[in-house]
């Protein structure tokens, strides 16, 4: 096989494969292992030296399916609790299909008023979901840490030109540090954020009270104080990672108000809880905030690379990203919006589509009522980990995050954290079910996190049978 234009006649010959295997795909995710290390060994079909003739797409596409279905890590499915990811529901996954199929260029209006439109329907109905004011600009991203780049690049711009610069055009020489703070809850995202901005990572201060990493607000206050009036950026955490714990937003503005900082909200999975009268005042002053990250691929269940910014003053993000001066990219106008201008990105994916068609097929209710379960799966989980003798439930459960840790009768505190670690790697080896540990006040932790649409009770119970089967076969510690 050489030119791809030999296949033109046949251009759906390769989605007519992957269609035929969806259906016995999606059928078994609710019996097969989360990765099955058995079949690592069909990776190596995926290697090689690059071919001189190529097989042609209906064979590339066979191969790259059969190997991907048996050796891939089968995250849409309901047992993947690792990260915190969801999975695709029906309607985002047949969106996101249309996506690749229409493969639309859509950072300018010119090339897609289709995608263009799309994304700013969406936009408006998160802003809507999340009870967020309408007159907030926003723009999609690829990510929560590429939202948090957009957010913290309009706080960037909003602080230089209290120093009278213009960063977006002069940079940064000449400039103080940018003065960022936060609680201990702060995710190693916005950090990688304030990296790729050249505000330095480790610049970032946080202000804690205990060991969890809630927020100090008095020493905080004090912080701002001896800055005696300079600008500064405030972080605020709406939903942990490993316990879901949250920082007091209204607190946190309040005194953004007082010493007229800006208020950038991690709102990556925890700005669903505003999707339940059962959560929402978690989110509660989040839309006080000037800049606002939240995360599609997490508690939305729509396709990895999806995230959301919204920024309270819309001109920040032109500020920041726009103004090029190339007379190709005109501006839109007329209320038409070149989203490119708007954020990082400019050559940029119809990530709208997925979003568009899950919002659209199950709407506000449907999303609450599945917010609402995986809130009641954490609680069962809670409670099976509460109810067991070797198991230690950590922190309260108050969200989709169940924080625990095995702890046999006996077992010296000492060895508690080797010993998790052990269960850890062998629940990960295992694969019926992913949930690796992470490190809670200074110890080796389970955290599941439930946020995938297919959750209900049973994976809750199933991954609880799993440990204490695996906990079995390591023996004492």
């Amino acid at each position: 096989m050489s030119d791809p234009i030999h296949e033109r006649e046949k251009a759906a010959a390769g989605l007519d494969i992957v269609a035929q295997a969806a259906e016995p795909y999606l059928r078994s995710l609710d019996a097969r292992p989360v990765h099955d290390r058995t079949r690592d060994m069909l990776l190596d079909e995926l290697g090689g030296p690059l071919p001189e003739h190529g097989d042609g797409g209906p064979a590339a596409v066979e191969r790259l399916l059969r190997v991907g279905t048996e050796a891939a890590t089968h995250v849409s499915g309901p047992r993947f609790f690792h990260l915190v990811t969801g999975g695709s529901t029906p309607a985002a996954m047949a969106g996101d299909w249309i996506t690749s199929l229409l493969d639309q260029a859509c950072g300018i209006w010119i090339a897609s008023p289709f995608a263009a439109r799309a994304e700013a329907v969406v936009l408006d109905w998160l802003k809507d979901l999340f009870g967020l004011p309408a007159s907030f600009g926003g723009v999609l991203t690829p990510s929560a840490t590429f939202a948090h780049v957009t957010g913290l690049a309009a706080a960037r711009s909003w602080w230089a030109e209290r120093h009278g610069a213009d960063v977006a055009a002069h940079g940064l020489a000449g400039l103080p540090q940018m003065p960022v703070l936060s609680s201990g809850l702060v995710h190693v995202s916005t950090r990688k954020a304030l990296q790729i901005l050249g505000c330095g990572r480790d610049t970032l201060r946080t202000f804690s009270r205990d060991d969890a990493g809630r927020v100090d607000l008095a020493a905080m206050e004090e912080a701002l104080a001896a800055l005696d009036g300079a600008p500064a950026v405030i972080v605020a955490n709406l939903g942990d990672v490993n316990a879901g714990d949250s920082d007091p937003l209204d607190d946190l503005a309040d005194l953004a108000g007082r010493h007229g900082a800006w208020l950038h909200v991690d709102g990556a999975f925890g700005m669903f809880t505003a999707l339940s009268p059962r959560t929402a005042h978690l989110a509660a002053g989040a839309e006080r905030a000037d800049s606002i990250t939240a995360d599609g691929h997490k508690w939305l269940n729509v396709p990895y690379e999806s995230g959301f910014s919204f920024v309270r003053d819309p001109a920040w993000l032109a500020r920041a990203f726009g103004a090029w001066g190339a007379a190709y990219l005109p501006d839109a106008g007329d209320g038409r919006v070149n989203f490119n201008m708007l954020g990082p990105e400019s050559s940029r994916r119809a990530r709208a589509l997925p979003i568009w068609a899950t919002l659209r097929a199950y709407g506000r209710q449907g999303h609450r009522e599945m917010v609402e379960r995986h809130l009641d799966v954490a609680a069962h989980l809670g409670r099976l980990v509460e109810d067991a003798p070797d198991l230690e439930l950590l922190a309260p459960v108050q969200m989709c995050i169940v924080c625990f840790r095995y702890r046999p009768p006996g077992v010296p505190e000492e060895d508690l954290d080797a010993l998790n670690a052990r269960l850890g790697e062998a629940l990960l080896a295992d694969g019926r079910v992913y949930a690796g540990t992470s490190t809670y006040r200074g110890m080796t932790v389970f955290r599941p996190a439930l946020v995938n649409w297919r959750i209900t009770t049973r994976e809750a119970d199933h991954l609880v049978e799993v440990l204490h089967d695996l906990a079995a076969r390591l023996g004492p510690a």
